[in-house]
């Protein structure tokens, strides 16, 4: 999966939820924020993103490859923004140490947006040793060392931002020469002859050649990149899907055509009809749970399990929410079983109790636990609904609904 520009190669992943580390949210930001403040970002874990995909499934990949039609100007100087501002919150979280940045590094969402994957995140040490680049583009001191540090991060955005310049790969070092030589707009993609500005070419040249220098103390930081790039973004109104040359999909043609009772009460955010639904269905669907419990049950910790999963499904009963997510929590933390019905619990109580994202985590672990169960997809729908996250939820209402009727068949 990655990102290429004019001769290089696109793949759009589709999921529920985008595959991200940088994901932008008004609703963290208490609303529509102006185009200088800074993004906020949601964070999701490996298992959460396996369970949106469906296990990465190749089913999900819309397209490998948007070569006959490069990529417009605009929407490469939005693909570095984007960047920039996901490695510079990374950085405020104390994961600075992106490791060797390229352009196979960048995902598109369905609706065009870039993406930076986590794949870069997987070490944060500062001794790791994962560049595995051509050494003409792996930055100096991690020849030298062997370590990567932040400015190592900013040299190889700099190599990022040559490839959005150009359209191929080209090596830092001719790259400079030909900087040094007044010569920048040999570096330029031929496609994008007439629709860009000298000035904003200069500009956007001059920030690479910055990332590129040879000592590491002369390089921007994350921030001064992100401001640098904000002055440069042109057709800011014009959605990435379509400067990507992407069909949108239209509300009405997400939406599923016929809605079981479950996906209607997930729809009006029927928490109440919700419960009794979920009080109705039990722990039929935790097969093989009780038969490993019947030989577990010796223990005492297995029976302290039961206990608190016991006083959980009282408390649920009751609708006592706070007490029922305290006691499921004791359960999920004994570990010594896995039940997805205890998370939908767990999920609705939180959405009760006006916890969405939390709730959200719980969905998405029920569905890594059971990735078939429509319930999953439901109690996501939900959750999505609730944090406005619309076009999201309409999807995974749409899979849930899917679901279900696939197992009524069977």
């Amino acid at each position: 999966m990655g990102a290429r520009c004019s001769k290089f190669s696109f793949c759009w992943f589709h999921s529920h939820l985008k595959p991200s580390v940088l994901e932008s949210s008004d609703l963290e930001n208490g609303g529509k924020s102006d185009r200088n403040a800074f993004p906020s970002f949601t964070e999701f874990s490996f298992e959460q993103l396996r369970a949106a995909t469906s296990g990465f499934s190749s089913d999900n990949i819309v397209s490998e490859h948007g070569e006959s039609q490069p990529m417009k100007w605009a929407m490469r100087l939005r693909v570095a923004l984007y960047l920039a501002q996901a490695l510079e919150y990374c950085g405020s979280k104390g994961r600075a140490l992106y490791h060797d940045l390229n352009a196979y590094r960048i995902l598109f969402d369905k609706d065009g947006n870039p993406r930076l994957s986590c794949f870069g995140l997987m070490k944060n040490s500062r001794d790791g040793k994962s560049y595995s680049t051509n050494l003409a583009f792996t930055p100096p001191e991690y020849l030298r060392t062997g370590r990567v540090t932040p400015e190592s991060v900013v040299y190889s955005f700099g190599t990022l931002l040559l490839d959005l310049l150009s359209g191929k790969h080209i090596p830092p070092s001719h790259a400079l020469d030909l900087i040094r030589g007044k010569n920048f707009l040999m570096l330029m993609d031929s496609a994008l002859e007439g629709h860009f500005s000298k000035d904003d070419g200069t500009e956007l040249v001059r920030l690479a050649s910055r990332c590129l220098q040879y000592e590491a103390r002369e390089r921007p930081n994350a921030k001064s990149l992100v401001t640098a790039l904000m002055s440069l973004q042109k057709e800011t109104e014009v959605p990435s899907y379509v400067l990507m040359g992407i069909r949108e999909e239209t509300a009405s043609s997400t939406l599923p055509l016929s809605l079981t009772p479950f996906g209607e009460a997930c729809l009006r955010m029927d928490l109440t009809a919700i419960h009794e639904i979920l009080e109705k269905i039990g722990y039929k669907d935790d097969e093989g749970i009780a038969n490993e419990l019947s030989f577990q049950m010796w223990t005492n910790q297995m029976q302290e399990t039961l206990n608190s999963k016991k006083h959980g499904d009282a408390a649920f009963r009751a609708k006592d929410f706070a007490t029922a997510i305290d006691c499921y929590t004791q359960f999920i933390d004994g570990g010594t079983m896995v039940s997805p019905t205890v998370y939908a619990r767990r999920c609705l109580s939180y959405l009760m109790s006006d916890m969405p994202q939390e709730a959200l985590g719980d969905a998405m672990q029920a569905q890594v636990v059971s990735p078939d169960w429509s319930t999953a997809s439901y109690l996501q729908a939900a959750c999505l609904f609730s944090l406005g996250m619309e076009t999201d939820a309409q999807e995974t209402l749409k899979d849930g609904t899917h679901l279900e009727a696939k197992r009524n068949k069977n």
